[in-house]
């Protein structure tokens, strides 16, 4: 017989909320265990009883999925905007179950980002103790010194602290622009852009390349494939996390 766990954990697992975030929806209503409203402290047989968040069977634990999308410029790393931009979601809708976007990517950014169901993965890779490498291909101008360069690298004040070293150096390099690539290892909001422009560099175009061992490699535009095994161990290994799985 199943062991029963609190839902609020089961949700959080399931990758749909943070288990706070679970026990507010327990608390307004919207989740049911075998169609029924419950409240906070229940528990649930994982596997064996169905929850529901707003109506919506979230995945059980043996029906994970690991998404590698390659986001557009225009969209916003989000499953719903109030204001009604596009959102990531829009590019995940044949995916049967739900999944949500690990980390961000602003807007104006394009590239490579994790989509999963499974909140364990979701927080190794995201976490800012960890330091999974996330790599990007920057587009500068009017270009870049070797003195810029070295600040990338070595870190840059922001917010009142520096910035954690990185990785950058220059694939392209013509009059007025140059193309860097930069490996960062925390998780910054606008991190890069705001490097950047400390510096006096417009960000003409950014696209992240690749997470850990996840490479975006020639997947099209608004289009997502599986992860496999080796990515995924892959990721949970830079993590940190491999070992506790």
């Amino acid at each position: 017989m199943a062991q029963s766990e609190r839902v609020q954990k089961l949700i959080a697992q399931a990758g749909i909320a943070s288990r706070r975030k679970a026990e507010e929806f327990i608390r307004q209503g919207r989740v049911t265990v075998n169609g029924r409203p419950i409240k906070l402290g229940d528990s649930a047989r994982p596997n064996k009883d169905v929850i529901a968040v707003d109506g919506q069977r979230i995945a059980s634990s043996s029906g994970k999925i690991y998404l590698a999308l390659h986001k557009p410029r225009g969209f916003v790393t989000t499953m719903e905007d109030e204001r009604g931009r596009k959102c990531v979601a829009q590019l995940v809708e044949d995916v049967p179950g739900r999944v949500y976007p690990v980390g961000r990517l602003d807007k104006d950014s394009e590239g490579l980002l994790i989509m999963t169901n499974d909140g364990n993965l979701a927080n190794a890779v995201s976490h800012p103790k960890t330091h999974v490498a996330k790599t990007y291909r920057v587009t500068l101008r009017p270009g870049i010194t070797e003195e810029q360069l070295i600040k990338l690298s070595t870190g840059i004040m922001l917010d009142g602290r520096m910035t954690a070293p990185a990785k950058a150096r220059v694939l392209e390099q013509q009059p007025g622009r140059a193309v860097v690539e930069i490996v960062l290892y925390e998780g910054r909001n606008r991190e890069i852009r705001r490097m950047c422009e400390s510096m006096g560099l417009e960000v003409a175009r950014l696209k992240r390349t690749a997470i850990g061992p996840v490479r975006l490699s020639m997947l099209p535009q608004g289009r997502h494939r599986e992860l496999s095994r080796e990515e995924i161990a892959g990721l949970l290994a830079e993590s940190g996390k491999g070992r506790n799985q």
